[in-house]
């Protein structure tokens, strides 16, 4: 088999020639963009829920800890108490069912005794008329009047540590329209693959181009499953590894709604293109770049690069570099499998035989 010399035409066997290839793709994606406009306007009316949504994980995960810092203070608190004699109302097993069962968090508040009697009487002179407080003399090391420590106790979901914050008035109109362009691409993202294949569809055989048909629900598919991997299983774990890590070094977090959703937007869109692993391999060799025995014999370098990919693509936690990188070796494995039950076509660079 010869094979042909680099400064000859790819196309001369196809039946485009490389100008009506260039004016294809241009129409795929001309049709791609209107249909990603389309899902953007779509994605302009329900833009306010998409901004609730994309918060869950981050809600969540702000919640589990500010729960575990308010139980492991109060904890603290009560074996202070016991061994200073002056034992708190309630045991350790009771703030943790406090915290984390009833979703009530304490506020910590010291109130003047004598003011407090004195406010009682004068709102409430029936009741309390003839309550009085004598001040004691002030003794060296104590405060000058007696004080009463409190614990007042407010629902978990209105403390402020567990939303997210904006600093300007404009940064949450952006996000809204951020938003709404990611409903537009994930909405618009079978369109969009559709277009693609169809341009790839007019370089193949006319027997081949029914494969199509597959790969497209396929492509489409892998995309969601990456992007929902990403959402509903990096997420919870990589927030779980920073959260621990800020707390281990004494950092309360005030996380800015902009920040987390550019971040919502990077990953999710890394794992959903990156779980087109498969279809890359088929489509490199089916044009003769790669065969299904480098394929093979490659695949410690392979999974190499996979974990390094998954590094570049995901922050620098082991959860969400590892949750990429274990797919996308299976996903690479599947794709050396895809390459052998679909049949292989002839490569662009060879020759027919004479």
């Amino acid at each position: 088999m010869l094979r042909r010399r680099h400064n000859e035409d790819l196309f001369q066997d196809s039946s485009m020639t490389f100008g009506e290839h260039l004016r294809e793709l241009r129409g795929c994606l001309f049709r791609a963009l209107i249909g990603l406009l389309a899902g953007v306007f779509v994605g302009l009316f329900i833009g306010d829920e998409v901004v609730k949504f994309i918060q869950t994980p981050l809600q969540s995960a702000l919640k589990n800890y500010v729960e575990e810092g308010a139980v492991r203070k109060l904890q603290a608190q009560v074996d202070q108490a016991e061994e200073a004699g002056t034992p708190l109302p309630w045991s350790k097993e009771e703030v943790e069912t406090l915290v984390k069962e009833s979703k009530l968090l304490p506020d910590e508040v010291y109130i003047d005794a004598a003011e407090l009697a004195s406010e009682l009487a004068r709102a409430y002179p029936e009741q309390f008329g003839g309550l009085t407080f004598a001040t004691p003399a002030i003794e060296e090391g104590k405060p000058p009047r007696p004080t009463l420590r409190l614990f007042l106790w407010h629902n978990l979901d209105d403390d402020k540590r567990v939303r997210t914050t904006a600093l300007s008035a404009h940064e949450v109109f952006l996000i809204w329209l951020k938003a709404s362009l990611l409903v537009g691409v994930i909405l618009s993202c079978p369109w969009i693959f559709y277009q693609l294949w169809s341009f790839v569809a007019t370089g193949l055989y006319s027997h081949e181009k029914r494969y199509v048909n597959i790969y497209l629900p396929v492509s489409v598919l892998l995309f969601f499953g990456g992007v929902s991997l990403a959402f509903f299983g990096a997420f919870p774990l990589l927030l779980r590894f920073l959260f621990s890590f800020n707390r281990s070094l004494g950092i309360d977090i005030d996380p800015r709604i902009s920040e987390w959703l550019s971040f919502v937007l990077f990953l999710p869109l890394g794992f959903g293109i990156a779980f087109q692993l498969p279809l890359v391999m088929l489509f490199l060799q089916r044009v003769g770049i790669f065969t299904v025995q480098a394929y093979l014999s490659y695949w410690r370098v392979a999974i190499v690069v996979i974990f390094f990919v998954a590094a570049i693509l995901t922050p620098p936690d082991p959860y969400s570099m590892t949750l990429l990188a274990l797919p996308l070796t299976v996903l690479y494995f599947g794709g050396i499998l895809l390459c052998q039950w679909m049949p292989k076509g002839r490569s662009l660079f060879d020759l027919p035989d004479d």
